[in-house]
């Protein structure tokens, strides 16, 4: 793999795709729908997001906010159809901590920073532990002992390649010294319904994803992976307390094509700025084991590369190839 970490150039190439056109009024913009590309299949958690913002949006723009479904190829098919989109400010993209398109490839098709203009973070969630209740695995420490007695047979699934439980999962195998075996799906919502079946024992996923399995006692919540216990949850332990400096936390932002005028970029950002804001944003997001945090688009797209850097390195040090 022939990829590097990414450097201020990347950040310059950054400057580019948000600075480098033309402003157009918007004062008559959006005159249609906005489509949102999501990358993923619906009942992950960037979908149920995108979809909490799509309602919130559509209403402060008095414009329908569509969410579009373009699952494949660990997101790399919805990141190439949202970055070829005409950039006219119809058509955004919108995604969590994924990483497909970094894995196994000499040259990046398409990737967070140099393919699209960053708009707007939304937030960020915690990371959860969960078994099938049937698995005999109540502690973190359970999980470690029975994967090191059964090497490669201990099941988890993912949203797939390069998807955020894939990534989470390798950094705890790298951590832990155990060897699981991967099973990806085309999304969380298909992977976490694998998990409450019974077909695969675990998943290490967004904590909003998996919520109401959790509620519901389809799934046992073993431990949270953010460096603090969830609000949510402040008996559940997090990972750390059993396997020092593992910290994995879920982030959701929304992105544009490059070449979209920079005061629609900046009207789009105020507006999930002001969505974000409201207390009614805050208490669904809370409710789903998130939490809103705000920061500029320039800050959003430096987020990005420190971002890519570091799961980069988990991609190297785990040797992570495509299935």
């Amino acid at each position: 793999m022939k990829s590097k970490n990414l450097t201020l150039k990347s950040l310059a190439l950054l400057a580019i795709c948000t600075s480098g056109t033309a402003t157009v009024a918007t004062a008559a913009w959006p005159e249609k729908p906005v489509r949102i590309i999501i990358p993923w299949a619906p009942g992950g958690s960037t979908d149920i997001v995108g979809r909490i913002l799509a309602i919130e949006l559509s209403a402060r723009l008095k414009q329908q906010v569509i969410i579009d479904n373009r699952a494949g190829a660990g997101s790399i098919v919805g990141l190439q159809i949202a970055t070829a989109a005409a950039p006219d400010g119809y058509t955004f993209m919108k995604t969590s901590t994924a990483y497909g398109f970094l894995i196994d490839k000499p040259k990046v098709p398409v990737d967070l920073v140099n393919s699209f203009a960053p708009v707007s973070l939304i937030g960020f969630g915690d990371s959860a532990l969960v078994v099938h209740p049937s698995f005999p695995v109540k502690t973190v420490q359970d999980l470690i002992n029975i994967a090191k007695k059964r090497p490669g047979e201990i099941l988890y699934a993912s949203s797939g390649v390069g998807g955020f439980p894939h990534m989470n999962t390798e950094l705890f195998k790298l951590k832990t010294g155990t060897n699981l075996l991967h099973v990806p799906f085309k999304g969380g919502g298909p992977a976490t319904a694998d998990v409450v079946a019974g077909h695969t024992q675990m998943q290490l996923g967004s904590l909003v994803s998996m919520m109401s399995q959790i509620q519901a006692g389809r799934l046992r919540l073993v431990a949270v992976g953010g460096e603090k216990r969830s609000p949510k949850y402040p008996d559940v332990p997090t990972i750390a307390e059993t396997v020092p400096g593992y910290s994995s936390s879920i982030w959701w932002g929304v992105f544009a094509p490059p070449k979209t005028p920079t005061d629609i970029i900046a009207r789009m950002h105020a507006e999930i700025q002001d969505v974000i804001a409201t207390a009614g944003f805050q208490k669904k997001l809370d409710e789903q084991g998130g939490a809103v945090v705000r920061m500029s688009s320039s800050e959003f797209g430096k987020l990005m590369v420190s971002e890519q850097n570091k799961w980069l390195d988990v991609i190297k040090a785990a040797k992570i190839r495509a299935e």
